[in-house]
């Protein structure tokens, strides 16, 4: 069975990458070796894999990775420290209209 993955890395400025794969090893080599020279991580070299999770279907595999792209570095950390709490606590909706806040909003308008 083939597996994608979809990892982070942590380059050298500290910064953190995200990315979809087949083959993890060719490509945190490519990364490191320079392969692409208009890659994000090229002029962020060395890089370390600090993340990955393997999918069976491809499909799934780009939505998870398109779906954390879009995440803050804090929210990305706690995946990497496997911190899932925080990370549960950072998904939560923070927006005053939320239903966990409505009592407050009402308290704040009287």
């Amino acid at each position: 069975m083939k597996f994608y993955y979809v990892y982070i890395l942590r380059c050298i400025d500290d910064s953190l990458y995200v990315g979809v794969t087949s083959d993890i090893e060719r490509r945190v080599m490519e990364h490191n070796m320079g392969k692409y020279p208009e890659a994000y991580t090229h002029s962020r070299r060395p890089v370390l894999l600090v993340f990955y999770q393997d999918f069976a279907d491809p499909n799934q595999a780009i939505e998870f990775e398109k779906k954390i792209k879009k995440w803050s570095r804090m929210k990305k950390q706690a995946l990497i420290d496997e911190n899932f709490d925080k990370l549960q606590d950072l998904s939560e909706c923070r927006n005053a209209t939320h239903h966990k806040y409505e009592s407050d909003v009402e308290d704040i308008e009287e």
